[in-house]
């Protein structure tokens, strides 16, 4: 049940965080909009690949509201999910470490902790293994 409900959460936020991503795309690309005024000034190329990202994290979360469906047919995307949680945490340390992100302060050191923490989370509450049967 725990990792259902952990599928399930960091799938709606996943979501949510996608969609916020389109959004922040279709406001700077309407009418009127510019990209300097979006979520972050990004630029036209920033913009476009946020989109990008949208579109990946609705797909990713999608997939985990599926697993919080049925945990045992999700355990691939419960692996892909902890290595792109720690891929996500590695990229910010090392961000942090080299000082190109000093304007952030402590914020990627904070999200790579919670990233590392919702790995941990889906390996703790991984479901075993579903028996084959052998033919």
């Amino acid at each position: 049940m725990p990792y259902r409900v952990l599928s399930g959460v960091v799938g709606v936020l996943l979501v949510l965080g996608g969609g916020v991503f389109l959004m922040g795309f279709l406001s700077a690309m309407g009418p009127g909009g510019t990209v300097d005024g979006s979520l972050s000034p990004l630029g036209p190329n920033g913009v476009y690949f946020m989109a990008f990202t949208a579109c990946g994290l609705i797909g990713w979360g999608g997939g985990l509201i599926g697993v919080a469906r049925e945990p045992a047919l999700g355990r691939t995307v419960g692996t892909f999910t902890i290595v792109a949680m720690i891929l996500m945490a590695f990229y910010r340390f090392v961000g942090w470490f080299l000082g190109d992100f000093a304007h952030l302060g402590v914020l990627p050191r904070v999200e790579a902790w919670i990233f590392l923490a919702i790995a941990l989370g889906f390996v703790w509450l991984r479901p075993p293994a579903p028996e084959r049967n052998a033919a």
